[in-house]
């Protein structure tokens, strides 16, 4: 899974905010919900599982999970879009 070329959409940056509770954010539809949820409580072999089939999704989880500036960085691709 290549997390550094794998760009997340202003959507999918809102739907992970949403899913961890922070500013900026909109509820996903529930599968998409589900599989951020489910991604997040993932342990390190099954998130490399998720990761290669939804590695947007994965890359976004992981800026909120474990970045420390990754809620801010979510919060700004969620804004890009209505900016342009």
């Amino acid at each position: 899974m290549d997390h550094v070329s794998t760009p997340i959409t202003p959507d999918t940056a809102r739907h992970v905010l949403w899913t961890f509770g922070r500013e900026g954010g909109f509820r996903p539809g529930s599968f998409t919900q589900k599989l951020i949820e489910l991604i997040a409580m993932a342990d390190q072999a099954n998130t490399v599982r998720l990761g290669a089939a939804f590695p947007e999704v994965t890359k976004a989880v992981a800026l909120a999970k474990y970045s420390e500036d990754g809620i801010d960085q979510l919060q700004q691709i969620a804004v890009d879009e209505v900016a342009a």
